[in-house]
């Protein structure tokens, strides 16, 4: 071995000490963070200095003073936001993925990356029942999946009433209506706004923030031209789903393209049980999520899927124009992402499908949903505490008598550190909401938090 080979399984050994003992920690450690960022600025030292640093000792001062300020999000008892866990053959895979510094954008460059993405991609369409002859891409995240599907709308939209805009751009194009439902997560707005498609027509949508679809009919006759219609796989609140087999039987009757918002409920359809949920959704044109959530793979994988290739390969291609043959072998990573450059994010996908296996997937979705049951249970035998949104999947939203209440007991929620529920606004009124989405989380983990919310609650009783 080289000296610097050597030298390299010295500092891998010191971050995966200081890795280990992290996550030996977790189950019994505290959620919240016990250093603030100013802290941990001040006792790294932001001088760089003139000479070189060894690396262990680089790796090792990372590890020892960057731990008080690291936030348990892997604990089965982190319920804010959506954010999932790291399965362990998903870490281990992740870990690969740095040391083999693959530039995963070309077939011929990267073969191995690159066939391990592309089993993923075909087990990911078996798994969740979209029409096998769809592109996969592997961006950086959910909101970038999003982009991922919308901007191969905007290019078919486009092509299909005769604009060119690879050679035209948008100056001038015709206008793309995009209809969203007045409750969808705020990365479409932001896509929608890298793309230069302006804010949508918002949908009015029921008490679980479901599109209408009578009012959905109504939008798409106030007008013409090439629109897109985004729909929600997974409530942000609620944990609902839009109505998608009417919803995109209209759309479709109007010449529109239907993205599918899918960052953590596109997985419902991977368990028999839950899959009527989402009757229809495969018919759409394409769908975002983020492996983050509910698979539980590291942070940094968006899973961005595209029915029509043409579309897809078109927007991001280099070699090749929108015409692209419909025989056209698997093409390269290149063509379905944004980035030239990129990890090989798709191989903890292939990890944590092949560590569970169908089944096994299955039951992780189900468990999610049979522990954010268990949750809104318990939580709804606090006095005051109500329940406010029917448990479809993960999310479980709730509040106290009033907007005050429920913002104190927030407060002294987080504060106990034993626990992490985030607050909220939903419709019209101050929430607590839970987000059910660690493979790790259990029973016990369950209990903890209710207990949480049973002792901030009796802290600021109701006047």
């Amino acid at each position: 071995m080289s000296a610097d080979a050597g030298r390299v399984r010295e500092v891998l050994e010191v971050a995966a000490r200081h890795a280990q003992d992290w996550i030996g920690s977790i189950p019994s450690r505290e959620v919240n963070p016990r250093k603030d960022a100013d802290q941990i600025r001040a006792e790294l030292g932001d001088s760089l200095p003139g000479g070189p640093t060894d690396p262990v000792t680089v790796v090792d001062r990372l590890g020892r003073i960057g731990e008080p300020g690291l936030m348990s999000m892997a604990s089965g008892r982190f319920f804010g936001w959506v954010v999932g866990g790291t399965l362990p053959a998903a870490l281990g895979a992740d870990w690969l993925v740095s040391a083999w510094d693959q530039n995963s954008a070309l077939r011929t460059a990267t073969p191995a990356t690159v066939a391990v993405e592309e089993i993923a991609a075909k087990w990911l369409l078996e798994i969740l029942g979209l029409p096998g002859t769809a592109d996969v891409g592997y961006p950086t995240g959910g909101m970038m999946a999003n982009f991922v599907g919308l901007i191969s709308a905007r290019q078919k939209v486009l092509t299909d009433v005769g604009w060119d805009i690879d050679r035209k751009g948008l100056n001038g194009a015709p206008a793309i209506r995009v209809l969203v439902g007045a409750e969808r997560h705020d990365t479409i707005d932001r896509a929608l706004r890298y793309l230069g498609l302006g804010a949508p027509t918002e949908v009015a949508a029921d008490g679980q923030g479901r599109i209408i679809p009578q009012a959905l009919r109504t939008e798409f006759e106030r007008g013409t031209g090439p629109a897109i219609l985004c729909l929600q796989a997974g409530n942000l609140h609620s944990g609902a789903f839009d109505p998608f087999r009417e919803a995109i039987a209209l759309a479709h009757e109007h010449g529109a393209w239907v993205h599918v918002d899918g960052a953590f409920g596109l997985w419902a359809l991977a368990s028999p049980a839950l899959r009527p949920l989402l009757d229809g959704v495969e018919l759409a044109d394409s769908w975002a999520t983020d492996a983050h959530k509910t698979l539980n793979v590291p942070y940094d994988c968006g899973v961005g899927i595209v029915a029509d290739r043409k579309a897809i390969r078109g927007t991001f291609g280099v070699h090749a124009s929108y015409l692209l043959p419909t025989h056209e072998a698997a093409g390269d990573p290149v063509e379905k992402v944004p980035e030239f450059s990129r990890r090989a994010r798709g191989v903890p996908v292939w990890a944590a499908l092949l560590s569970l296996g169908r089944n096994g997937i299955a039951q992780l979705v189900e468990r999610l949903v049979a522990n954010a049951r268990l949750m809104a249970d318990g939580l709804s035998r606090i006095d005051g505490c109500r329940i406010l949104n029917e448990i479809a999947f993960t999310q479980v939203c709730f509040a106290f008598e009033n907007d005050a209440r429920t913002d104190a007991i927030c407060t002294r929620l987080i504060a106990d550190s034993s626990t992490w529920i985030s607050g909220s606004s939903w419709q019209g009124r101050r929430v607590l909401r839970v987000s059910v989405s660690n493979w790790s989380t259990t029973e016990e983990d369950v209990a903890v938090a209710v207990q949480a919310v049973k002792r901030a609650a009796a802290a600021h009783p109701a006047p």
